[in-house]
């Protein structure tokens, strides 16, 4: 019996350590994504992306925020995609002029 149980606990031990490495990757490739579709949307004059929200879990890019044209909306949409990794591009901004 108490070998089962050590054998048990060493089997969740390695369990544990491989899905929190697991974890830690993808966690490291969404900030990879998360940086890389930031700075294509800031450099981009259609977008201008300084105020856009972007947010990434597991592949999939959020983008929130106002834009000024339709055509900057659908662009976003596109620079996103071109980045290693993006599973899908969620695309919430709104168009318009700027609030006060």
């Amino acid at each position: 019996m108490k070998r089962f149980a050590a054998v048990a606990a060493l089997c969740w031990s390695l369990f544990a350590q491989a899905n929190f490495a697991f974890a830690q990757k993808a966690s490291s490739q969404d900030d990879q994504i998360d940086f890389k579709v930031r700075t294509r949307l800031a450099g981009d004059p259609d977008v201008k992306g300084g105020a856009l929200e972007v947010s990434v879990k597991d592949g999939v890019v959020v983008l929130k925020g106002r834009v000024d044209t339709a055509k900057g909306k659908n662009k976003a949409t596109k620079l996103a995609k071109k980045v290693k990794g993006v599973k899908s591009v969620d695309n919430e901004l709104t168009v318009g002029p700027p609030t006060s």
